[in-house]
């Protein structure tokens, strides 16, 4: 395997068959699976097509994937899609996480200002999915998907975990997504060890975590954790866990 993942030109991969695409990722992601997670990175830092870059919604845990990318490569291009309403905690979170950790922080946001939609369109995310749907296309998946054009993203690092959700589960560590690599370092690991994680580095916890919030997103469609939810539950007023930014809506 270790002979695989080293000659194996991956961006040639790209345009392989895709039976020899998922022949060879299947190899990959075994292998991926005996590496600790400051391992899996390097071995993509090191065999991935370049432009590197991470995704981040600064949410509960994100110190962990920031912390773990940053390390290994202080200028990886760190992706935030501002909707214009973020809890004022995750801003606060987003300018003490950057300079603490000297993140090459890139904002995108929509060509429409918050206060300009919501003139024109209302608030979408009180009409049902299909404006919800609308909402985060214009906020969230355009603008990220701006940005993977702009900056050429070859490789997209993002901090998805299966536990998070049930969409989550069975995601490969990595995998082709069009023409780019999507890569998940974290994706099989749990709360413990995410805590654990953040104890050992001398890491935060989002500071909204010690209210009750296990997910984060906009203030009008995010709820703290009460009884008898799951983390979905908490996330789009319990109509969805995704705003397709991962995951086609």
């Amino acid at each position: 395997m270790t002979k695989l993942s080293i000659e194996t030109d991956f961006k040639a991969l790209l345009k392989a068959p895709a039976s020899d695409q998922q022949a060879i990722l299947a190899q990959v992601n075994e292998h991926l699976l005996t590496l600790s997670v400051q391992e899996r990175v390097a071995w993509a830092l090191q065999h991935l097509p370049n432009n590197h870059a991470l995704s981040s919604s600064f949410g509960i845990q994100s110190a962990v994937m920031l912390h773990l990318l940053s390390s290994q490569q202080s200028d990886i291009p760190v992706i935030l899609t501002d909707t214009g309403h973020l809890f004022q905690e995750t801003y606060q979170f987003i300018d003490n996480l950057s300079q603490r950790l000297s993140l090459n922080l890139r904002i995108y946001q929509s060509k429409f200002s918050a206060a300009w939609q919501q003139a024109r369109y209302g608030k979408e995310w009180e009409q049902g999915l299909d404006g919800l749907d609308a909402y985060n296309k214009r906020n969230k998946v355009e603008p990220m998907q701006r940005a993977l054009s702009e900056l050429d993203v070859g490789t997209w690092f993002s901090g998805l975990r299966s536990s998070q959700a049930s969409s989550r589960q069975g995601l490969p560590i990595v995998e082709i997504r069009g023409q780019r690599y999507k890569f998940l370092p974290i994706i099989d690991l749990s709360n413990k060890q995410v805590h654990e994680y953040l104890t050992e580095h001398d890491l935060p916890y989002h500071p909204l975590w010690e209210e009750g919030y296990v997910s984060l997103g906009d203030v009008h469609s995010t709820t703290k954790l009460e009884a008898g939810m799951s983390e979905e539950d908490t996330r789009f007023n319990g109509m969805k866990r995704e705003c397709g930014l991962h995951f086609d809506i």
